[in-house]
């Protein structure tokens, strides 16, 4: 990593663990001092210890932590988010409303919350982590497709009103990440499919992928990181696919 980013400072969501975790600790090595932002106390210590970073506990379904949150930060990555796998017929609606609340209205805030400090500097960076799901459907995923697609056009609104101040806002959307919120997938895959859990991730998962092999976190965070660097100026409101090849067939 190079030092693109010394003298920023990021706020990480989800910054405890998978795809959150290897952003924060990518954005660190690039020099950015990082917020790390999660539900877990105990974990969002240990990684901002790890970096030389704040931790943050905060349930972001609740508006009141989101605003207690530190405000001014150049790099705002929302990337904190849940699953639940059920038809829609049998999605719980509380479940629901908390999907949209953690993946949808938290970045809305986080955002709102942000952008004064980023307008006053004439810079700053959202990345939103969005999902090849912002981009696509699959059954049995009403809640989280339905947040993926609103972050994606929130995303774009940032874009455009923020393009005037100097900041950039773009999604990242990756295909299937090995994490601990695949993992779980793949169990309540199998047991939808009454199939073994080894053949979920070739027959379900990546059934439209080229690419036959799950993505690891610091591919997705890679991305981040140079998005988030002075190279991509020119970049905003994009939705970039890593995605192994889902979206072009």
């Amino acid at each position: 990593m190079t030092s693109d980013l010394d003298g920023r400072t990021a706020l990480v969501t989800g910054g405890a663990g998978g795809i959150g975790l290897a952003c924060v600790r990518a954005l660190a090595a690039a020099g950015a001092k990082v917020h790390v932002v999660d539900v877990d106390a105990e974990r969002a210590e240990a990684a901002a210890t790890e970096v030389g970073g704040w931790a943050h506990a905060a349930d972001l379904t609740d508006p009141a932590a989101v605003g207690a949150l530190p405000a001014e930060v150049d790099i705002l990555v929302n990337n904190a988010g849940i699953q639940h796998v059920a038809p829609i017929e049998d999605f719980p609606p509380d479940v629901f409303a908390r999907i949209q609340a953690l993946m949808l209205t938290a970045p809305f805030l986080l955002t709102r919350h942000a952008l004064p400090s980023m307008y006053a500097k004439g810079w700053g960076r959202i990345v939103n982590m969005s999902s090849v799901h912002g981009l696509r459907a699959s059954p049995y995923k009403a809640a989280y497709v339905a947040a993926k697609h609103g972050l994606e056009g929130l995303s774009k609104v940032a874009a455009l009103e923020g393009a005037a101040h100097g900041v950039t806002s773009n999604c990242v959307n990756p295909g299937y990440v090995r994490t601990p919120l695949v993992d779980g997938q793949i169990d309540a895959q199998a047991a939808e499919h009454d199939i073994p859990r080894e053949d979920v991730v070739a027959e379900v998962l990546l059934k439209r992928a080229a690419i036959k092999k799950l993505i690891e976190p610091d591919d997705v965070a890679s991305l981040v990181v140079w998005l988030c660097s002075p190279r991509a100026g020119h970049i905003t409101g994009a939705s970039i696919p890593l995605d192994g090849g889902w979206t072009a067939a």
